[in-house]
């Protein structure tokens, strides 16, 4: 058999070339590995894996090392198709590999590609629960993909019930087909299938909210009866995409402010190219012929209220902070200020729970009406683009000071079932908050007038030109005197109201998000750093001095010639400076009031334009020197590198790092950025905070609950969703505010966790910590707030009335019955800046 002999010694010669050239590309791969030539290396690696798949296990941890590193320099060089090309190579070779999926992720987050980050992230805590890096990650991204308001939509039975009803009602009368415009987890198509619809049509613009909807209508056994569209409702085309017009469209994309999701747009187009034509009025036949919308339509309604959250989260009011002056012509605004004159879409409002606002709230007028709107007629859809901004002027019939006009609305289904958002209502909205700013004076008192202007522009409802009507002398105080016409007029005003020269109201101009104004209202974190600053520069220039009296000292024994000689050049020398850097997010005056301690070095990280110049003025009118106050990210080339040396032969004195991000959570990274900066310290320098004291609580909260995950099939009404959406739940609410939570605390506070950036050492990866229940009742979550230490003595605590930090929690997947005496055990891990924690009985 000659030809069986050739053929065997062929392919053992071909074999044996493999092996060959599987060898020779591994020490390739590893000399390449050697002199950092990553892309390179994972060319031999890719090859080494196709040839002899057989070694998976043995090069994988080299493979993954290679990938990373090759990744980052693509990262960095822009080369944005040959990263995910390569992720995509490694993904075939391990398509289960958690840690790929977890790096695969990361990217097309940090690209702004977070539906798809989310799939990544889900797969890899899919593969392996315990990595906590995948964890994190798809956590932080759940918040973005699957946003919160739809646990909390989906939990409010009343918003369900009275849904069903108007589909049901609308079927029956004879709507058939119907288009539901925003569909996330398909609820009110379901509604309408269970109603006896001929035909649904679905549309979903969110990847991920999509995905969602097509596991929700298997499990409910609808897949096959609604058909569900990956797009904008915009888009579709008959017979494209659907092979008729419909005769009812059902939508709730409506925010806080009624217009903001793009309702009115989504609705002109449905009217001309989806929709029926709507029944002619005092017609008495059948629908099943006519178009329809559910919701039929909405009043929008406001009133002026005083609030001191609201202001002082919006409005600067300190003259002084920690000693340092703000200048009069310098004028913080929020950005909702800054959208009326900006030709970008800012969204023009924020958003509050006003039933759950700390303080609460005061009305100063009595609710009104702002305007109407029928969803059912598309030539009063159109008007509101080109409609006229129009005036409204209210009665104020209580004092006080005018904080913001609060908006609400109710929206109509049809003739008999209407939901309402007011913060009287227990519902799922929050209100759209207008704050005011830009006034002379904001107290009002009963007999005056609020006048506004409402403009609807940009699917925006807009409230501008906020000024106040007087009882005494009948006139409008406008809130921007530059639009006075008159300057005799302007000059009649002032006089009259006894206000401050017109000069004031000349200035620059900055605008700061709301948690950047509540920080600089927040009086005791100034006044606590400056203690703190000015203790530790003390501290070095007594070190300073010390070390020139030993000079004094060593010169006693020369000549009297040397010595005057040597003193006449001391008192020439200038003492060097302490350099104080800090690397707070956002606007941030501590590096002023370190300059009130000269001589001063302070470098601040302020990266906005409008920002460096307001710290600039603010230096400026304290008269500080020129050169105390330096912007760091001026001098870099790569921000990554904001942790350095001011000079070559210059140490920090201070540090001041963010440890405590505004929503609660711990900043990632933090102990990296410590690290780092505890070798750029100056002997006795020291980091801000120096160590962070973690406490929590055991409470029972319901709130806590239904913000968290959908809480079975009741309040859906019997459909199944729970399952599907609650895939995106996650451990830890944010964003919470303890002095408003509505819950009873069971246990007493306990301490959770130190993290110490001056020493590192201390801190421990894990513990335990038992907590006595003190009130029989079940536990549902674990609020938890820091003290922020910035020396042994100088504490802020993150949940006092001052603090702009808000709070969060831990919340249970199940609930834990206790009794008075029992007690529980808290299992704290802490991982790379995240903290979990677990409770067992």
């Amino acid at each position: 058999m000659p030809n069986s002999r050739s053929r065997h010694r062929h392919k053992v010669g071909q074999e044996a070339g493999r092996r060959e050239l599987v060898s020779r590309s591994l020490q390739s791969a590893q000399h390449c590995l050697e002199v950092q030539d990553f892309g390179t290396a994972y060319a031999h690696y890719l090859l080494v894996l196709h040839l002899a798949p057989e070694l998976k296990t043995d090069v994988k941890a080299n493979f993954q090392f290679t990938l990373f590193k090759w990744a980052e320099e693509l990262d960095s060089l822009a080369r944005t198709q040959d990263l995910f090309d390569c992720y995509e190579d490694a993904l075939e070779l391990f398509p289960n590999d958690e840690v790929i999926c977890n790096s695969m992720g990361q990217h097309l987050f940090r690209m702004g590609f977070k539906d798809e980050a989310a799939a990544y992230f889900h797969k890899a805590v899919k593969l392996n629960p315990d990595f906590p890096d995948a964890k994190e990650n798809f956590y932080r991204v759940a918040n973005w993909v699957v946003e919160r308001w739809h646990f909390i939509m989906l939990n409010d039975s009343n918003r369900n019930l009275l849904y069903q009803k108007a589909i049901q009602k609308a079927v029956q009368s004879g709507c058939r087909s119907i288009l539901d415009i925003g569909t996330g987890t398909g609820i009110l198509s379901m509604f309408a299938k269970q109603a006896g619809a001929s035909s649904v049509y679905a549309c979903e613009l969110s990847k991920t909210m999509y995905e969602l909807a097509c596991e929700v209508l298997a499990a409910n056994h609808l897949d096959g009866e609604i058909k569900l569209l990956h797009m904008k409702s915009l888009d579709i085309e008959i017979p494209k995409h659907i092979p008729e017009r419909v005769s009812l469209v059902v939508t709730e994309t409506v925010d806080s402010g009624l217009f903001g999701e793009g309702i009115v747009e989504s609705l002109i187009h449905a009217w001309e190219h989806l929709l029926l034509p709507p029944k002619p009025n005092g017609t008495s036949v059948g629908s099943e012929n006519y178009g329809k919308v559910i919701p039929a339509g909405a009043t929008i309604w406001g009133m002026a209220v005083e609030c001191k959250e609201i202001r002082r989260h919006h409005r600067v009011d300190v003259k002084a902070v920690a000693g340092v002056h703000m200048p009069e012509k310098l004028k913080f605004y929020s950005p909702t200020y800054g959208s009326e004159n900006s030709d970008e879409s800012i969204e023009p409002y924020s958003t509050e729970k006003l039933s759950r606002i700390p303080g609460g709230y005061t009305a100063l007028t009595e609710h009104f009406q702002i305007l109407t709107v029928d969803f059912n007629n598309l030539q009063e859809l159109k008007s509101f683009s080109t409609r006229k901004p129009f005036k409204i002027q209210i009665p104020v019939v209580k004092e006080g000071m005018l904080d913001a006009i609060v908006v609400w609305f109710t929206l109509q289904l049809d003739d008999e079932h209407m939901l309402s958002t007011s913060p009287s209502e227990d519902t799922c909205w929050e209100q759209a908050v207008y704050p005011v700013q830009g006034l002379f004076d904001y107290s009002v008192k009963s007999g005056d007038s609020v006048s506004m202007e409402i403009a609807c522009q940009d699917c925006y409802l807009r409230i501008q030109k906020v000024s106040l009507v007087t009882s005494e002398r009948g006139m409008d105080v406008e809130g921007n005197f530059r639009e006075k016409n008159s300057e005799a007029e302007l000059c009649s005003a002032l006089a009259s109201l006894q206000t401050a020269s017109t000069l004031e109201r000349v200035g620059q101009e900055c605008l700061l998000d709301s948690t950047e104004i509540a920080l600089l209202n927040n009086l005791p974190y100034h006044e606590c750093f400056k203690a703190a600053i000015g203790k530790v520069l003390s501290s070095l220039s007594v070190q300073v001095q010390s070390q020139s009296m030993d000079i004094d000292h060593n010169v006693d024994g020369q000549s009297d010639e040397l010595s005057l000689e040597k003193n006449q050049c001391k008192k020439l020398v200038v003492p060097d400076p302490l350099y104080v850097l800090d690397v707070l997010e956002g606007f941030s005056i501590l590096p002023v009031i370190a300059g009130t301690f000269g001589p001063v070095k302070a470098y601040s990280s302020v990266e906005k334009e409008q920002h460096q110049v307001a710290l600039s003025l603010i230096s400026e009118a304290n008269n500080f020197p020129k050169e105390t106050l330096e912007f760091w990210l001026s001098h870099l080339q790569d921000e990554s590198m904001v942790l350095q040396r001011p000079k070559l032969d210059k140490l920090w004195s201070i540090i001041i790092l963010d440890v405590i991000e505004t929503s609660g959570l711990i900043q990632q990274d933090v102990m990296e950025k410590a690290a780092i900066s505890r070798c750029l310290l100056h002997s006795g320098g020291k980091i801000f905070p120096q160590h962070v004291i973690m406490y929590g609580m055991l409470v029972e909260s319901r709130s806590l609950v239904l913000e968290t995950a959908v809480q079975g099939t009741d309040p859906t009404l019997g459909l199944n969703i729970a399952p599907f959406i609650n895939q995106f739940k996650v451990p830890v609410r944010v964003f919470l505010d303890l002095s408003t939570l509505p819950y009873m605390p069971l246990s007493k506070p306990v301490e959770l966790l130190r993290v110490d950036l001056m020493n590192p050492y201390v801190d421990s990866s894990s513990r335990e910590v038992k907590v006595e229940i003190c009130k029989s009742g079940q536990v549902t979550g674990v609020p938890f707030w820091y003290h922020v230490y910035l020396d042994e003595d100088i504490s802020l605590d993150t949940s006092s009335e001052s603090s702009h930090w808000k709070q969060a929690a831990v919340v249970l997947d199940n609930p834990i019955q206790v009794q008075t005496g029992d007690e529980l055990v808290l299992s704290i891990q802490y991982h790379k800046s995240n903290v979990s924690i677990t409770v067992k009985q």
